[in-house]
């Protein structure tokens, strides 16, 4: 036998395996498993896997989330399978997000960033519309940190100037400063785009008051206010394109709500899957906000 494996290139075990199989008859032999870890009960076929799949997004408070979140929510759940595995019955069962075709891009004009290395050191914010069905046209204002992805601060108002711009900053000077006076936010910058209500003159002072230093972002270049503009297409998906609202106030709101369950339940890739406000206490030591 050690002569046969040594000229067939075997390992003694393999032979064994292979002279044990061929001694039970064909019919009797039992069907090959699927390779791989046997994974969490019920889970190791994918008809099992899909069950598992298809109770994600009955429990998520989001809509629209694609494969790796659902894989991400199910590990706590301790089924630990590949994501490509998970990817693969979402996409047979109709199960993946929706999602827009894109187009060709070319190069990136610039090789910077803008991803902070602390929290509280930038903060973007951007303005978008909405309309409710009792007072037209609504901006809706939002403020981002640019480290943790938070949303800081959600604003509703009929008017788009720039004192309600100012408004998702006083939120977030208030819940992470613990405060509102002169100075309180020193070494804090807020991203903003080159839009009349932030450039106006009261837009800079009170930011400047509170020690706030502004940084506009670059005209034309991808270096600008993406981290507040990428976070906009969520309460959109999520809210404003999804529900109605009568008055403003209802809007404002639900706009608290979604801030609430966004910053303790949104998945964000780069940080591992784990909700913003989960990455900030991490950073923390496990130490809460100021708020």
């Amino acid at each position: 036998m050690q002569r046969a494996c040594r000229i067939f290139g075997l390992a003694r075990a393999t032979a064994d395996a292979l002279k044990a199989r061929e001694a039970v008859p064909p019919e009797q032999r039992p069907a090959p498993g699927k390779r791989g870890p046997a994974g969490a009960a019920g889970a190791a076929t994918d008809e099992g896997l899909v069950v598992h799949i298809r109770r994600v997004p009955a429990e998520s408070p989001f809509t629209g989330e694609g494969y790796r979140k659902a894989w991400a929510r199910l590990r706590p759940q301790g089924i630990r399978t590949a994501s490509g595995r998970v990817r693969r019955p979402m996409r047979g069962h109709h199960l993946r997000a929706p999602r827009r075709g894109g187009h060709a891009r070319g190069p990136k004009a610039h090789d910077g960033t803008i991803t902070a290395e602390e929290p509280d050191a930038l903060w973007g914010t951007d303005r978008t519309t909405t309309v409710t069905t009792g007072e037209g046209a609504v901006h809706v204002f939002v403020a981002v940190d640019h480290r943790t992805c938070e949303c800081v601060g959600l604003h509703a108002a009929k008017r788009g100037d720039r004192f309600e711009a100012l408004g998702p900053l006083r939120q977030g000077v208030r819940g992470h400063f613990g405060g509102f006076g002169a100075g309180v936010a020193r070494g804090l910058t807020t991203r903003h785009d080159h839009g009349s209500n932030y450039l106006g003159d009261d837009f800079r002072r009170e930011p400047a008051l509170l020690g706030m230093a502004s940084a506009p972002g670059f005209v034309r270049e991808p270096q600008g206010d993406g981290r507040a503009e990428r976070f906009i297409r969520t309460p959109k998906g999520q809210l404003l394109w999804v529900r109605t609202f009568a008055p403003v106030a209802e809007l404002v709101e639900a706009l608290g709500e979604f801030e609430r369950t966004y910053d303790e339940r949104w998945q964000i890739g780069r940080h591992g899957h784990r909700p913003p406000s989960q990455v900030r206490r991490d950073r923390n030591g496990g130490v809460p906000t100021a708020a």
